[in-house]
Formats: structure tokens, sequence, C-alpha cells
């Protein structure tokens, strides 16, 4: 390091130097004290080249566990703060360094820094504005503003509540300033710069009761938003991120709110078909699923999501071309099935989703196609996480009359009406179903694979695939099960023609649901 001086053109071995000693960092003990206080001394003598500048912020941000434990690493924390301030304003490889070092010492370091955050706020407010030459981007900023969150989970309530509406303000502020300038006509990026701030927030500010407030507080400019974008998925997945978030940490302090905010969901999904209002729909049935004062805003809430999703996805086209909304809407399915099923269960819109899962079931589309067979597999489980009987008649209901149906389709899956990479799922489902309903599911498995030609499938591979069903249905380790899955497919699969005769047999797309008693 002496090498280097003030002669730019020498900076390399140095940098070569940091570097390494970044790359052992997790192997330094925290409570190392001869090498690494000389180290962090030397770092402020360094020229302010830029490519050294950003190896010395990575190499802070290395050492962050060791600043908090190490005997000197409190005194030198003011110097290390200086040398990041001097990354973000020269040049955006070092800012973005010294954005993300910054980040590392307020989560590791943040018990000793509780008492500085009005100057940490400072330099955040520097950092986003542009003062001082920073050179921070959007992307990097949302950094700060989770290192500025972990700090003031530190604080006590009343100096955590103020320090919050402190951080809020610096990001509602630029949003109320776009609304006066008309804010239909502000490009998603203009706003969703601002409002993913807020999600970080709420994200990672650990005070439920203190999030509570700030989200009502500035829930107006939030529904001012939603009434005038929801027309743009990008800002309104940004913005139901960060009611995501407001639901998750507030919990049950932020009921006051949640049937406004239900209640506009509902209407603008509707108009706008957006799947972030789903998965926000999501949320809040994990926290409030259970909760008897919302009962009546969730029961009106998922009858209409469901309601309209049936009627988009109406044939297996809707839903290849309609992928995140199929996705979120069965997540949404399967979160009610866990957290509320009083009022989903009973509900008339339950069979419709039911047949909608089976119009869906082989699209292509990964997470989709997962999320509709978690969905049927969670209505087979049902016994598992309910103990209601009458839920489990109701669904019997269900599912009995469309058992062949549903059986028909899985084995259809099964043998190539959707990729072999699902099997394992597809497999599982069908485990779930055939447990559920025992022989009769047996005897509909029994219908389905009859239905393969002799010319695809010898009647032993039929017989060795219907034994381990039965083995698997009564005890057996699921993975029994894997092998004749396998065989099964792989024979199905072995040639286009063999895989035309046998997707022509199940007729994977025919969804008349034959009624059986």
């Amino acid at each position: 390091m002496g090498c280097c001086g003030n002669n730019y053109s020498e900076w390399r071995p140095t940098e070569a130097v940091l570097f390494c000693i970044r790359a052992i960092s997790n192997y330094v003990s925290v409570v190392e004290a001869e090498v690494m206080p000389q180290v962090m001394s030397l770092l402020q003598k360094l020229p302010q080249q830029p490519q050294l500048l950003q190896t010395v912020c990575l190499l802070v941000g290395a050492y962050s566990k060791w600043l908090d434990f190490s005997s000197t690493g409190l005194s030198i924390l003011p110097s290390v703060i200086s040398i990041l301030m001097s990354g973000m304003g020269t040049s955006e490889d070092s800012a973005a360094a010294a954005a993300l070092a910054f980040r590392h010492i307020c989560d590791d370091c943040r018990k000793n820094l509780c008492g500085y955050f009005d100057g940490l706020f400072n330099i955040y407010c520097m950092a986003i504005n542009g003062g001082g030459g920073c050179k921070v981007s959007a992307e990097d900023s949302l950094h700060l503003v989770e290192a500025l969150s972990m700090v003031i989970t530190e604080l006590p309530m009343d100096h955590a509540k103020n320090a919050l509406e402190k951080l809020c303000l610096s990001v509602a502020t630029p949003l109320e300033e776009a609304l006066g300038e008309g804010l239909e006509k502000k490009h998603a990026c203009e706003l969703t710069v601002h409002i993913d701030r807020f999600a970080y927030i709420f994200r990672y500010v650990n005070h439920p009761e203190a999030v509570a407030d700030a989200i009502g507080r500035h829930w107006k400019i939030f529904n001012v938003i939603f009434e005038l974008h929801a027309w743009d998925m990008r800002t309104m997945e940004s913005l139901c991120r960060a009611c995501k978030y407001a639901v998750r940490t507030s919990g049950r302090y932020i009921v006051n709110i949640i049937g406004e905010m239900l209640g506009k969901i509902q209407v603008l999904y509707q108009q706008h078909h957006q799947p972030c209002f789903l998965y926000l729909s999501s949320e809040v049935i994990k926290i409030f699923g259970s909760d008897p004062s919302c009962a009546n805003y969730l029961k009106s809430l998922i009858e209409a999501l469901f309601t309209h999703t049936t009627c988009l996805l109406t044939s297996i086209k809707e839903f290849t071309a309609r992928p995140d909304i199929a996705d979120d809407c069965f997540l949404l399915a399967s979160r009610c099935i866990r957290y509320c099923p009083q009022l989903f269960i009973p509900s008339p819109i339950f069979p419709l989703l039911v047949d909608c899962s089976l119009t869906g079931i082989t699209v292509l589309h990964r997470e989709a196609c997962n999320s509709i067979l978690t969905f049927l597999s969670d209505i087979f489980d049902l016994a598992k996480s309910v103990n209601e009987k009458q839920f489990l008649l109701i669904r019997d209901d269900v599912i009995i009359p469309r058992g062949p149906t549903i059986t028909r389709l899985l084995i259809a899956s099964l043998t190539g009406a959707l990729p072999s990479s699902r099997l394992e799922t597809v497999t599982y489902t069908l485990l779930a179903l055939t447990r559920a309903y025992g022989m009769q599911a047996l005897e509909w498995a029994k219908g389905s694979v009859t239905l393969i030609p002799l010319t695809a499938v010898t009647e032993t591979e039929r017989s060795k695939f219907l034994h381990a069903l039965s083995d698997a249905a009564y005890g057996a380790d699921v993975k029994t099960l894997m092998a004749p899955v396998e065989e099964l497919s792989d024979v199905c699969r072995r040639n286009r023609t063999v895989q035309e005769i046998v997707q022509g047999a199940l007729k994977p797309l025919d969804l008349r649901i034959s009624l059986v008693s």
C-alpha cells in the first residue's frame, strides 16, 4: 500500500491486495485485533481512484461484522462512513458498492448506530437527491432505505415512530408533488422508484404498530395511485408489493384500513385484471383469514375475485395467454383452503374453481401448472388441515362426481400431456386423490388406464402401475410409486406415434363430467 501514494497509475497492486483481503473475510475472526485495525486505518489514506474506491467500499461491507464486534470498530465507524460517502460521489460503480456496504454496516452494527439516526438520514437524503455529486442509482438507493429501516427497528417505540415518519415523508413528498403535477401523466418509473422505497420501509422496519400507523397516514396517496394507475401493471405490482409488506409486518394492527384496501382491489381487479391484486389478496387471507371481524370483507373479496377469474380462464388457450393470473388465482385458492376454509369451501365459487382447475391442468406454463396441481392436492388433503366433517362432505359432493375426469386428466398428464419434469408433482396429486377416496379412486384409475390401448402399453405395465398406486394409497412410501410411474410415462412417450395414441385415448382436453354415485 505504501507503493500507491498519490500516483494513480500505481493503484492496481493495492487494489489486488484489498481484493484478496475482502475475499477471505469469512475466515477472519470478528475479534481479530492485530491486522484489521491497521487495514481500516490505511483505507482513508488511499487515493480516490474510482475502481480502487469501489473495492475499498466492498471490503468495508465485507467486514461489517468485524466492525460491530471489534473493540476498535465503533471508533473506526465515522471514518468508514466517510469513505462510503466518498464512494457515493465518485462513480456509479463505487456508489453501488458504497450503498451495499452501507446496508451491511447498518444491518450488523445497528445497535451501535441507534444514536446516529439523524446523521445517517442526512446521508440518505443527500444520496437520493444527488447532493454532493452523489451518483447512487434508484435501484441502489433501496440498499440505503433498507439500511435505515434496520436501524429504526432497534429504536424504542416512540423514537421509532418519529424516525419512521421522517423516512416515510422523504418518500411520500415526491409522490405528492407528482400528484400535484398530474399523476396520471407520469411514466411508471417516476412512481415506482418511490413506491419501491415504501415497500422496503414496510418490509424491514420491524415495528408492527409503527408501520400500521405509517400506512394509515399515507393511505391517501396509495389510494390515489390505485385509482389513476390501475391500468398499468408495473405501477400496480410495485404498489401491491408495498401493501403486501405493510400487511405482513403490521399484522392485525392494520385492520382499520383492510376493508378499504380489499374493496379497492376487488373493484379494480374486475376492471383491469392485474394478477398482483390476487397475490395481495393472498397475503391478506394469510393474516386475516381466521379473523371473524373480517369475514364479510373476505367472503365478498374471494367470491368476486374467483368469479371473475373463472370467467377469464374458460379454455386452455386462455390459461396459456394469462399464466400469471392462473398462477396467482390458484395460489390464492390454496391459501383460502389453509386459512379460511369456512369462507371458501361452502361458497358457490368452490365447484366452479375446481372445474376451472381441470380446464387448465395441462397448461405448459410451469408455475401456473404447479399452482393448479397444488390446489387440487390441498383439496384432496383437506382432512389434514380441517376437522369439520361438514367441509369434507361438501368437498366430496364436488370431487366424487368429477373423480373419473380428474383421474383421467392426471394420468394423461403423467403419460404425455405435461412435460416429464412435472412427474413428481402430478404423481403426488394422484396419490393424494387416491388416499382420500381409497378403492373408489383406484377404480377411477383402473378405468383411465384401461382406456390406453394395448398397442401402447401391455397389460403387465398397466397392472404394475395400478398395484403400486394401491400400495402407496394404503401407506407405502410414495417413493415406491415413482418407479412404476416413470416406467409407464417412458413407455407412453417412447415415440410420437405412441404418445398420440395414448393422448387420443385419454383426451386430456375433454372435460365432460361423468356423474358417479
